[in-house]
């Protein structure tokens, strides 16, 4: 897509973590577009007919589908109702944007988790419901050769509502004086949702289209991950422990989902960064 055409941009889940970065890079990045955020407040996805009628009316040229029920919990407590907002909405949209560009976020968690490192080409196995909606969505959207699925692993940084990355939720935890028990036994590739929504936009800008890997260069448990916070904030008085994956009842944890993207990276032309290198990059935002 270049720069200077004159189209409509949609992102969903605008309110979201990555949806918030991706409205004011968007704008930054296509100017002569015409960037629309829809936050479930402007837009009911879940409503057919509205979206076909706004859909018919904008003409959006590209969509960042980042919209999703993405609580694994929520899922398997509600999987009718994960699978109609997960894969019927992304199939209304794949639909209704048959001569435009969809590109979806997925999820490091379509794996099963026993080796990781995983590349493209290797075969999804979802242990859940919200992977296993993810799983059909991807199918669904790449059907269109002029589709784009964008998989992606925890995504870090400030949200709108200030409790919707982990780094929110771990930092909260510590100022109500919590322990926290973090698994020493499942492994991430965590990536600034900042970078993860520059990294998009640089594919869509390459007019890249088919399935890739966007997430951090560095494999860190849950725990590294909190020990890293926990240095960067000392101010919150940060307690915690180390817990694992088979203490957990809840649906299965895949052990290690962390990602290759040699493949995004070969056209982005530089290396994303690992989670340590971020924190200590951006301290003031950290």
């Amino acid at each position: 897509m270049e720069s200077n055409t004159q189209s409509t941009i949609w992102i969903t889940g605008a309110g979201g973590l990555i949806g918030n970065e991706l409205v004011p890079l968007t704008r930054a990045r296509f100017p002569g577009a015409r960037v629309i955020g829809l936050t479930r407040a402007m837009l009911d996805l879940a409503d057919a007919r509205t979206v076909r009628d706004r859909f018919a009316a904008e003409r959006p040229n590209l969509i960042l589908h980042c919209a999703a029920i993405s609580r694994s919990p929520v899922c398997q407590a509600q999987p009718d109702l994960a699978r109609q907002i997960n894969v019927g909405v992304t199939r209304l949209l794949a639909e209704l944007s048959d001569a435009a560009t969809l590109v979806l976020f997925s999820t490091d968690l379509v794996f099963d988790g026993r080796r990781g490192g995983y590349t493209e080409r290797d075969e999804p196995n979802p242990l859940m419901v919200y992977a296993e909606t993810k799983v059909d969505a991807e199918r669904i959207v790449l059907t269109n050769p002029r589709h784009l699925v964008v998989r992606t692993s925890l995504n870090y940084g400030h949200s709108l509502t200030g409790d919707r990355s982990f780094n929110e939720e771990i930092l909260q935890a510590w100022r109500a004086g919590r322990t926290l028990r973090l698994f020493t036994d499942e492994f991430r590739a965590p990536l600034a949702a900042v970078e993860t929504a520059r990294a998009v936009l640089d594919l869509v800008a390459a007019s890249a289209t088919g399935l890739f890997h966007v997430a951090g260069r560095e494999r860190l448990s849950r725990f590294q991950i909190g020990e890293l916070l926990a240095a960067r904030h000392p101010e919150v008085h940060p307690k915690l422990e180390p817990a694992s994956t088979k203490e957990f009842a809840g649906a299965p944890r895949p052990p290690d989902v962390t990602l290759n993207c040699a493949k995004a990276e070969a056209i982005l032309r530089r290396p994303l960064p690992a989670f340590s290198e971020w924190l200590q990059a951006n301290a003031a935002v950290a």
